[in-house]
């Protein structure tokens, strides 16, 4: 009776120990994930949330190499960047329904087209599709004197009712207004 439990304890192991080893994870990601939220106020509910991948400059230039002017962009790295508005929102002059919209741009030496597009879970702007297009604003980018290495969005208030979702890589950056019926 032992033996026979030792031995069906020996085939387990030997079966779920080499499933284990069989599992194979990859390498962290060269344009890592980030979240960015907008809370009109410290420990509020969030209005918007941007998930995005943050792809680094390596001694490229933004409008060039990267992210080229005229060209439709993913906003980020890897899949399509999605920004979510938890609830009906002002995005320049436009009013958006509450949602998940991926998030596009078309970068310009003195102006930005920033597009909500209502395809999710798309890889780049491979497939970008302009009939699906929620809606387009165009912005004019602004210089910083620091440089980021790293693409990033965060959010900056913008008085009472809005923000601005700001995007910065390199000296540029881009603001994009949102406002809210509060």
């Amino acid at each position: 009776m032992i033996k026979t439990i030792i031995a069906s304890l020996f085939v387990l192991t030997m079966i779920f120990g080499a499933e284990l080893q069989a599992q194979k994870f990859s390498g962290l990601d060269k344009s890592p994930a980030d979240i960015a939220y907008f809370r009109p106020e410290k420990n509020a509910a969030p209005l918007v949330k941007v998930v995005y991948s943050r792809p680094q400059l390596k001694d490229r230039t933004v409008g060039i190499d990267l992210a080229p002017f005229g060209d439709v962009w993913r906003t980020g790295a890897n899949e399509a960047t999605e920004i979510k508005f938890y609830k009906e929102t002002g995005f320049g002059d436009q009013t958006i329904a509450a949602g998940t919209y991926s998030l596009f741009s078309i970068p310009g030496k003195d102006e930005w087209t920033i597009i909500l597009s209502k395809d999710l879970d798309v890889w780049g702007a491979y497939s970008y599709n302009p009939d699906n297009d929620v809606a387009r604003i165009t912005v004019k980018p602004s210089t910083s004197e620091e440089s980021l290495e790293a693409f990033g969005i965060t959010f900056a208030p913008n008085g009472d009712a809005g923000a601005q979702m700001v995007m910065g890589w390199d000296t540029v950056r881009v603001a994009v207004p949102l406002s809210y019926q509060y």
